[in-house]
């Protein structure tokens, strides 16, 4: 009696309303580089709570899902949704994370989800000059575990705090993202390339080496690899072919610079 008490008063939930919700959660992780079990599980615990059975076709460019109420078949749908541009914030996936153990643990309703993710959404990324300080950094840093000195590390600090902002404006001017990293690697290899012709540091070279860096995709690999062992092999193999192409992207930037400034035994 207790069972069917809950049941009659448990909110009514269309499917349409729930499939745009999920829609646009599952969305918002892929953008914020959520690897597919990751997304499956946070949007399974929903589907669970609220007595939805559902079905996901996830690729790196949006989410496909099939929404069934497991109580009354006839309230069901089909829905596909883009995803935004991709831009890795881990925070987010922390806190959606925490927000669908919320819903299971304390029965939320589908309007106080709604309301918790609108707030997610708006929560501001980090601003471009912090960002770009921690990049420096971090290129410098490995530029002296790459044998450089001091002065190597000092020009690759400039040159990814420089070609990170570089990035960040073609980007805010709606330019294709890999052209953006093209343009990224062109500029740091052409501060670090001067560093080589006028013998700035003991081995410019590391700085050259290390300074672009910054523009691996760490999280698309990393996720294509988690894919694939969890069986999501078109997500895995859409990953990969992302990830490679800014590689070659990355490659074809430095080798363009290195060619018209001249430099040789690189």
């Amino acid at each position: 009696m207790p069972e069917l008490t809950d049941r009659v008063v448990r909110e009514k939930i269309p499917a349409q309303r729930f499939a745009d919700l999920i829609l646009d959660i599952g969305t918002y992780l892929l953008a914020s580089g959520a690897h597919c079990g990751r997304i499956n599980s946070n949007l399974g615990r929903l589907a669970s709570t609220w007595e939805f059975d559902i079905n996901m076709s996830l690729t790196f460019k949006g989410l496909l899902v099939t929404v069934r109420d497991i109580n009354d078949p006839s309230n069901s749908v089909t829905c596909y949704k883009n995803s935004p541009p991709h831009s890795v914030h881990l925070a987010v996936l922390t806190e959606i994370s925490h927000l669908s153990w919320k819903v299971q643990e304390e029965n939320l309703s589908i309007t106080e989800v709604e309301k918790e993710f609108a707030g997610i959404k708006e929560k501001p990324n980090y601003k471009d000059i912090v960002v770009a300080v921690a990049v420096g950094f971090s290129c410098a840093g490995l530029c002296l575990f790459s044998m450089g000195d001091e002065k190597n590390a000092m020009v690759a600090f400039c040159a990814a705090f420089i070609g990170f902002m570089v990035k960040s404006l073609f980007a805010k001017k709606k330019f294709n993202p890999m052209i953006c990293i093209s343009i990224a690697a062109f500029v740091t290899t052409l501060i670090t390339g001067l560093g080589r012709i006028y013998g700035i540091g003991e081995h410019p070279e590391a700085a050259m080496a290390t300074a672009v860096l910054y523009l691996i995709p760490g999280v698309p690999l990393i996720n294509c690899v988690i894919d694939l062992i969890e069986g999501y092999l078109s997500s895995a193999i859409n990953r990969a072919l992302f990830g490679g192409f800014i590689l070659l992207c990355i490659a074809a930037g430095m080798t363009l610079c290195i060619t018209l400034m001249g430099i040789g035994n690189f």
